[in-house]
């Protein structure tokens, strides 16, 4: 197994937090009381344990966007300094998850009454790929990891209750984790592996609040252990199955399509990679969605929010893309610069700039602000939840390509330099980065 690189340690208290230093607005989870009044507030203040504020989730109002929007795009104006949570692969055969944390914003266990973590939250992301607060009820996301969170269940908590989403244990049968056979033969944690965790079951619970979560920790990062636990998702019965991770192109990629990728019926989506122009596998599986990534920033326009390709043209950060050199292509890809494989199909916000709220305590301390594709991925899967099961012969993949209207196309910037072009550069229509574009509700991921 590759060597993995340990999470840095939370930046001192002297350290400033650039989002949170400007922040004026309240949490999503604090407007939600706000509506209901002042009987409410004074029943959520007895509940403040720990230095948060906490409620009854089931009985939480939807909550209205935050102040998040402008501060992160504040913040990405300027340089930020960022730590991936897990090493690139060392030899061949193995993955790594494409998660990356801020390491300038000040990771905090518990937060003081009233305020709200950094980054975006549920209602920020619902607000920007205009999708609904509630639905994908009796729905199943798979999330495929490797190594185990030992703090999955009791994080994924502490974030719900902050945002007032239902709850989702294992006690309501909302969460179940299992290892790659289906028991609880749990691998061995690692704290790179668990902030990935923290990050997928977040985006899921971010795009479906009602979804129920399936966690299936792979043995390892091998791409035979993290196939396994794919196949052992799609047998307990998901019909979402989420992928945060990749590593390089190998002409064994085509036989691993068909041991692990080739579901009909079951939307599987897979992070494009953070390392700007390039294909990682198993994003460029014909049977997969792959998942680019965005800077999303609020604006003044109809929509109220832009983005913008995560990366620049001197390439090395940001999302993966490119033409694959094994992978055959889909039916439903007609782009004319790659005879094989183009990704990526879709995208969502992944630049940790403007990057997403997360709550991890493994060898984390709580509060962090993570981005990567491996935001992006979960999130999709979580937006074809919405959009309800896929008829059982189909290849979820090919939805957004027969309703591309229905997604936000993004024509502007570049993760590196490439011919031709859209490979590596926003335009008009399909590009490598952000393929057909994010999502403007739930059309362009049903049938």
């Amino acid at each position: 197994m590759p060597p993995r690189e340990r999470r840095p340690p939370a930046p001192s208290p002297t350290e400033v937090d650039p989002l949170r230093s400007l922040r004026k607005g309240r949490s999503d989870r604090t407007r939600g009381l706000a509506r209901r009044g002042v009987p409410a507030l004074l029943s959520a203040a007895t509940l403040v344990i720990g230095g948060m504020i906490a409620a009854s989730p089931s009985s939480a109002a939807p909550a209205a966007p935050t102040t998040h929007a402008s501060l992160t795009a504040s913040a990405a104006r300027a340089h930020v300094h960022t730590h991936r949570l897990c090493a690139h692969p060392s030899e061949p055969g193995y993955m790594a998850c494409n998660a990356v944390a801020r390491t300038d914003v000040k990771q905090q266990l518990s937060l003081r009454p009233h305020a709200a973590p950094s980054g975006y939250g549920p209602s920020d992301l619902q607000s920007a790929y205009n999708l609904p607060q509630s639905g994908g009820s009796g729905q199943t996301v798979a999330i495929i990891d490797a190594n185990d969170d030992p703090n999955a269940e009791q994080d994924l908590a502490t974030y719900r209750s902050q945002y007032g989403l239902p709850e989702c244990t294992t006690a309501n049968g909302c969460f179940q984790k299992v290892d790659q056979n289906g028991g609880s033969n749990y691998p061995a944690p690692d704290s790179g592996w668990a902030g990935e965790i923290s990050l997928d079951v977040d985006m899921v619970s971010a795009a479906c609040p009602q979804c129920h979560i399936l966690l299936v920790e792979a043995n390892s990062a091998s791409m035979d252990d993290l196939g396994t636990a794919v196949n052992r998702a799609v047998a307990m019965g998901a019909k979402f199955v989420s992928n945060s991770y990749g590593g390089p192109e190998d002409s064994t990629d085509p036989t691993s399509d068909e041991q692990y990728f080739n579901h009909p019926g079951v939307a599987i989506t897979v992070s494009s990679g953070d390392s700007g122009y390039g294909v990682e596998y198993p994003a460029a599986s014909q049977y997969v969605t792959a998942v680019g990534g965005t800077s999303l920033r609020q604006d003044s326009s109809a929509r109220g929010w832009s983005e913008t390709v995560w990366g620049s043209s001197a390439g090395g950060e940001g999302a993966g893309s490119g033409c694959s050199q094994y992978d055959n292509k889909p039916a439903w890809q007609q782009d004319s610069g790659c005879a094989n494989r183009t990704v990526a199909d879709v995208a969502s916000v992944a630049d940790p700039a403007t990057g997403l709220a997360v709550y991890d305590t493994y060898q984390a301390s709580g509060w962090n602000v993570y981005g990567g594709t491996s935001a992006s991925a979960p999130f999709i899967a979580g937006v074809y939840a919405l959009a309800g099961a896929p008829a059982a012969s189909d290849t979820p993949a090919s939805y957004p390509y027969t309703h591309a209207s229905a997604l936000n196309d993004v024509t502007n910037g570049a993760n590196g330099s490439c011919s031709p072009s859209y490979l590596c550069t926003a335009g008009d229509g399909y590009d490598g980065p952000t393929g057909l574009g994010t999502p403007n509700g739930t059309a362009a991921f049903t049938k």
